[in-house]
């Protein structure tokens, strides 16, 4: 059954997570290849174009809680992906050789995502529905 046939349609509850799912699906598919999720390749890049991050800037770059924060750079100090430092009170994180090393295929696995999300959606319902989503997030957490 679509989710448009669903009797719970109409509700934003039961549709944001069916897309959600969705979403991930296309994602997980796409960054499988390099073996991490969507959640830790998004946070990777970020400590790859920003060496030296702290972990607040990402939780609030992704909009995820420190505490899963600090669960997704455990998981990637284990794999060698990135390294913390400490200076006083502030943690910077920093990627690793490997994670450079890594970061063309990232960039693939990106491409090939936004690829295949192009051939289902088309390019201007896929930017029209992330500026509508974002819009409809930042209402809701105002």
């Amino acid at each position: 059954m679509k989710a448009s046939g669903s009797r719970f349609s109409k509700c934003l509850y039961f549709s944001a997570n069916a897309f959600a799912r969705k979403v991930e699906k296309l994602a997980t598919n796409s960054w499988k290849k390099i073996n991490l999720t969507p959640s830790h390749a998004y946070l990777l890049m970020t400590v790859i174009e920003e060496p030296g991050v702290q972990p607040g800037k990402l939780a609030e770059e992704m909009q995820l809680t420190p505490s899963t924060i600090t669960r997704l750079i455990e998981k990637m100090e284990e794999n060698k992906l990135v390294v913390r430092t400490t200076e006083g009170k502030v943690t910077n994180v920093y990627p690793t050789p490997k994670a450079n090393q890594l970061y063309p295929q990232m960039k693939d696995c990106l491409d090939e995502f936004y690829t295949n999300c192009i051939s289902i959606l088309g390019a201007e319902e896929m930017k029209r529905t992330a500026q509508n989503i974002n819009k409809l997030s930042d209402k809701l957490s105002s």
